[in-house]
């Protein structure tokens, strides 16, 4: 493992569109242009010190891919430019992600607080699952009173959870309002801008300290392989609330007693993701799968504005048609997260949207049915245009009313529109409404 994952990014001054082709990945002279994959477990090396230092820390290198792997490290490193922190872990899907990026920071008998609209496993991951190590989760409506919010802080909450863009709701997160809330009672806030990327939205920039990423989504973009990633944005204070945080600032016993913000600064976080969390859990990405998402990445700033020019042609017509009950786009004047989208992501948000038709849950079955080239597929944000039921499918585990605490309706159908030509796109969706 590196002494310091952030060596490899260099968070220079180019655009982002130039970053997603040229950042990770540096060949010097020789090497290949395009990111090698070092599909290997191991990396030999001739003397015991040179390894003992290694599992020390105190050098640079790689010793098992489980720890890390110089794919995985450039793509991920291109990653936290995109973003603008001081480094990234790549993880092998958006769940581990997200359990990562809390479980980095939380254990039994800890609290944090979380946004009740976030993606349907996520809430099951913090609900459930993390209810049973120990871990609890309280949501709270986004949309309620900062007074309101505060009320569900304890003084064992670690961290403040949210989505830049609700899945499937689409709501626009207050990132610089939530920031504040959260750094008022000393805990980072964790973004997952899965759905807005880097391309449309930086979350650091706006006050958030952790951002995660299902990679999986427009990352990848064309539905190759599952990932994610988390990203240390090396501003929250650590030290400052370090009786809070002891796993960042006392000695970690289980690792030679090194405390992490004294040996990485402000990186300690993404480092102790690793040094920790990959050692004991392991939930990484392979390198083909990481070289898969770094091609990916290379086209990510031409496909995202073209998933938003095509959103906004089909959420106008979807607004318009007579069987169609309502839409929630941001890029809609009259929807509600409209000026937060401007103020937050004014170039576009992204090709996901959720809408209704007049009728029942039974006809909106029927139309989805109805469709051709639009495909009923358990995936999101990807090349090709898809949609999906969430109270049948991603949600159906949430009762009914957990499902409208979550802003699910029944009738709830999340679009998510692909790079193909707009008017095939809204044609194959007229048809199926007037069939």
């Amino acid at each position: 493992m590196d002494t310091c994952l952030s060596f490899l990014c260099q968070n220079t001054n180019m655009k982002n569109a130039t970053k997603c082709v040229q950042a990770g990945w540096k060949p010097k002279n020789g090497e290949p242009r395009v990111l090698p994959i070092y599909q290997s477990t191991t990396f030999k090396y001739d003397d015991s010190d040179k390894m003992a230092r290694l599992f020390d820390l105190k050098d640079p290198g790689y010793f098992y891919t489980r720890l890390a792997n110089p794919t995985n490290d450039f793509v991920a490193a291109k990653i936290a430019e995109l973003e603008g922190g001081v480094g990234a872990v790549l993880t092998s899907s958006g769940q581990a992600a997200s359990f990562y990026a809390v479980f980095n920071i939380c254990e039994a008998g800890d609290h944090f607080v979380c946004s009740q609209t976030v993606y349907g496993g996520t809430f099951n991951l913090f609900g459930v699952t993390l209810a049973k190590l120990g871990i609890e989760c309280t949501f709270i409506d986004q949309n309620a009173t900062d007074a309101e919010i505060e009320a569900a802080f304890r003084h064992n909450t670690k961290c403040f959870f949210g989505e830049t863009l609700s899945n499937p709701g689409v709501q626009v997160f207050d990132i610089e309002r939530f920031a504040r809330i959260a750094h008022k009672h000393g805990v980072p806030l964790i973004i997952d801008n899965t759905f807005a990327t880097p391309i449309n939205c930086r979350p650091f920039e706006w006050g958030a300290d952790i951002i995660v990423h299902s990679t999986t989504k427009y990352m990848d973009g064309h539905a190759l392989t599952v990932g994610g990633a988390v990203v240390d944005g090396g501003t929250f204070d650590w030290e400052a609330h370090a009786e809070a945080f002891p796993g960042l600032t006392k000695p970690d016993e289980s690792y030679h007693g090194i405390t992490y913000v004294k040996q990485f600064g402000r990186a300690a976080y993404a480092n102790k993701l690793v040094a920790q969390l990959m050692r004991d859990l392991g939930a990484i990405p392979s390198p083909m799968n990481s070289f898969l998402l770094n091609i990916g990445l290379e086209t990510l700033h031409l496909r995202v504005p073209r998933h938003c020019e095509n959103a906004q042609a089909v959420a106008e017509f979807l607004q318009q048609h007579p069987r169609v009950a309502w839409v929630h786009y941001p890029g809609l004047k009259t929807d509600k997260s409209y000026e937060l989208a401007q103020k937050y992501m004014p170039n576009g948000t992204s090709g996901v949207m959720s809408f209704g038709l007049k009728g029942n849950r039974e006809d909106a079955v029927a139309f989805m049915d109805r469709l051709k080239m639009i495909a009923i597929v358990t995936h999101v944000a990807d090349a090709r245009s898809c949609i999906l039921h969430p109270a049948s499918h991603t949600h159906r585990q949430l009762s009914d009313e957990q499902l409208h605490a979550a802003g699910i309706d029944s009738d709830l159908m999340r679009l998510s529109v692909g790079i193909e030509d707009k008017e095939d796109i809204i044609e194959d969706l007229r048809q199926a409404l007037e069939a």
